[in-house]
């Protein structure tokens, strides 16, 4: 039951189905729900609520506790707190971590928890480093999720574009998304691997605004420091890296502003 639930995440299962799938009473169904519930609880990586009715059962949402967000945000900075990670411009390494899949589950979790109790319909991102994160967060979120592209693809059909400003270079760039991807009145989690000046994701708010759907939140793996104003406010970050791009390279990594955001507390330095 635990397997099925975890695989089958924010869906709500009757009992019903589980007494014949297990070949159970409702009464030990519910004894085993009660285990459950306990157990992820106290673990601090679920929450399974239970649903009284005819159409009520069993829902299993996945998150972190405090404590668990706490202890991954702490790994993934000691990962990222490397100063051969350095590129130029400022910009991190990142992709042979996201491209683990231990670390991918981290962060789908993570951010998966500050959506837990808001109507999600999509995560959105653009090509190509982004799309491991969308696709870990859509698992935990049990929604789909969209690609933006630079350049549409024949086989997506009519497509709607968008002029943004990079929010770095400066310069005129280009993004689109295949009108069948989203509905009007959508809610959008917009989901990135780095965020700098913010072009980037200014320009995916400007897309879904087109489409007449809301941005429930936006989210980046790590931000660097950016010297200016930038194009969007309010992106939570899991990691906040300050880099010094000169003859002597460092990276100093620290928590981002997840924990502020999730958990209502200031993030420890």
């Amino acid at each position: 039951m635990t397997r099925y639930l975890m695989e089958h995440p924010r869906d709500l299962v009757s009992l019903k189905f589980f007494g014949q799938r297990y070949g159970s009473a409702k009464s030990s169904i519910s004894e085993d729900l009660s285990i459950i519930r306990h157990t992820v609880a106290t673990w601090g990586v679920g929450r399974l609520e239970t649903l009284p009715g005819a159409s009520g059962g069993a829902r299993l949402t996945p998150l972190y506790s405090k404590e668990n967000a706490e202890k991954v945000i702490k790994q993934l900075t000691a990962a990222v707190n490397d100063d051969s990670r350095l590129l130029p411009g400022g910009y991190v390494y990142l992709s042979d971590l996201l491209g683990r899949p231990d670390i991918l589950r981290e962060v789908g979790r993570l951010i998966a928890t500050q959506y837990v109790d808001q109507d999600v319909d999509v995560i959105m991102t653009v090509e190509t480093k982004g799309i491991p994160i969308a696709q870990s967060v859509a698992m935990y979120l049990n929604r789909p999720f969209v690609i933006v592209r630079n350049s549409s693809h024949i086989t997506e059909g009519s497509t709607v574009s968008v002029n943004y400003v990079s929010g770095s270079s400066r310069r005129i760039k280009k993004m689109e998304l295949s009108r069948r991807t989203m509905r009007e009145g959508a809610n959008v989690v917009i989901v990135d691997d780095f965020l700098k000046g913010g072009g980037t994701m200014n320009g995916m708010q400007s897309l879904i605004h087109e489409f007449g759907a809301h941005v429930v939140g936006m989210n980046v793996f790590a931000e660097g420091q950016f010297k200016g104003n930038r194009l969007v406010d309010d992106c939570t970050s899991l990691i906040a890296v300050q880099a010094e791009d000169g003859r002597n390279k460092h990276i100093s990594a620290e928590a981002g502003n997840y924990l502020d955001k999730v958990f209502g507390e200031k993030k420890e330095k």
